[in-house]
């Protein structure tokens, strides 16, 4: 039988695990080529040998997704796997069309397909939309667990911003390890939180040799989502953190949709900010979606460590996590909310003074005007971002960033840390989750 040529549509991550576990040694198809967007620098190089495995000795190149069409005809193109995250079903549903119209079928892998099973249980912790509060509830959880005597190792989905071959699986335990495998800020602002409570972090590009390598130290496997995509273990619990600042958009966006729909416990985080008839809005529409679900609500308090007064009336910067503001769609975050909290007298607009590819980001998502998103993927962003904050005229710079962004970029001016947490109000909560599902194992 004439095997399938396939290509794969890609940001780095879901597509490199699809292809682990769908086509690696899969015989029956051809993966002839990833496209790549959403991520800079990612395009121009090679899936390498050493992952793609036997049936690829040569490697899979990667392309621009604008290329699309070309490669295409080019290379006999049998089917299309969409394989990215944290897209509007219009824009899916547009790429399926041009992909239609240049004569492949469209295709979208399950979860059923892609997930792999853990011998330890797993608890997944996903959202709707990128900027939902993934972060602050999986530190949350992790810590649950702790006081429960479990060990947990958190898995975190993939960032392989760098070498392919040297990131096939990477365990992060002391912040050294982030200088030792070269993160950018976009991997430190996952990782170091997680550090800092004392937990191990892996991630890298190999999910089942990861997987293996965790188990060794785990009681529990805690997957920590990235943007709004499936996780790639098997849960024994699904959590999925919804965002009434967007409601509605837990029903709109892939794969989030399916996430909701698909999840044993809905977080309605925010809903301290969030106007109550948007809660409610999108709480009847979880239930609609997936009447099983728990519904716990949640609060998202801001706070600026050693404020002392130092905000209020001050002329301020405000840096907002990146992903969280570009792709997520968000026009401000914790950074913002926090600036306004604390009485800043003004709010600095960061666009004129965008350099390099700041200053295009900026035009790439009009919506940003008083925040400056956390762009970090490479050093030579990560020193574009710098020279930015740098020539902006403000007194003082409030860094929204899940780590504190100023020690590892060194600004040239002072500036304070806006931490955020995960607060419940609904009872029983998390807590009584997790002891229900180990009681069920």
């Amino acid at each position: 039988m004439t095997k399938k040529k396939v290509l794969i549509m890609g940001a780095a991550g879901r597509d490199f695990h699809n292809f682990n576990v769908y086509y690696r040694d899969n015989a029956d198809y051809e993966v002839v080529a990833f496209t790549a967007f959403q991520i800079p620098n990612i395009a121009g190089r090679k899936y390498p040998a050493v992952l793609a495995g036997k049936l690829y000795p040569a490697g899979i190149p990667i392309y621009e997704e604008k290329e699309m069409p070309a490669l295409i005809k080019k290379l006999k193109v049998d089917e299309v796997e969409f394989a990215y995250s944290d897209v509007s079903f219009d824009t899916v549903m547009a790429k399926a069309s041009l992909v239609i119209s240049c004569g492949a079928d469209f295709k979208l892998l399950s979860g059923e397909h892609t997930f792999i099973k853990s011998k330890k249980p797993v608890v997944a912790v996903c959202a709707a939309r990128t900027g939902c509060g993934k972060s602050q509830t999986t530190r949350m959880i992790a810590a649950l667990l702790k006081e429960m005597g479990k060990k947990v190792v958190a898995i975190r989905h993939p960032m392989p911003y760098g070498d392919l071959s040297e990131q096939i699986w990477q365990r992060f335990a002391t912040l050294k390890d982030l200088e030792k495998h070269k993160c950018t800020i976009e991997e430190m602002e996952e990782y170091e939180p997680h550090i800092a409570a004392g937990h191990i972090v892996y991630a890298g590009v190999d999910y089942g040799k990861i997987l293996e390598e965790a188990e060794k130290e785990a009681d529990v496997i805690l997957w920590d989502g990235g943007n709004n995509d499936l996780p790639f273990y098997k849960p024994d619990m699904h959590i999925v953190v919804t965002d009434p600042l967007r409601p509605g958009h837990e029903e709109m966006y892939h794969p989030g949709a399916a996430n909701v729909r698909m999840a044993d416990v809905v977080v309605i985080n925010k809903v301290d900010t969030a106007k109550p008839d948007d809660v409610e809005e999108v709480k009847k529409n979880v239930r609609r979606m997936n009447p099983k679900a728990a519904i716990i609500e949640a609060e998202s308090p801001v706070c600026i460590e050693n404020e002392n007064g130092q905000v209020k009336n001050k002329k301020v910067l405000v840096v907002e996590d990146g992903p969280t503001l570009t792709h997520g769609g968000m026009a401000y975050g914790a950074g913002y909310v926090a600036a306004r909290q604390y009485g800043a007298g003004e709010i600095v607009d960061p666009r004129p003074f965008g350099i390099g590819t700041i200053k295009k980001v900026f035009e790439n998502f009009p919506h940003l005007k008083e925040i400056l998103p956390a762009m970090g993927y490479g050093k030579e962003q990560m020193e574009e971002l710098k020279k930015s904050i740098d020539a902006i005229p403000a007194d003082l710079v409030i860094v929204g960033t899940p780590i504190d962004l100023a020690t590892h970029l060194h600004f040239n001016k002072p500036s304070l840390r806006v931490t955020y947490s995960l607060k419940e109000r609904t009872v029983p909560g998390l807590k009584e989750a997790l002891k229900a599902m180990f009681k069920k194992a």
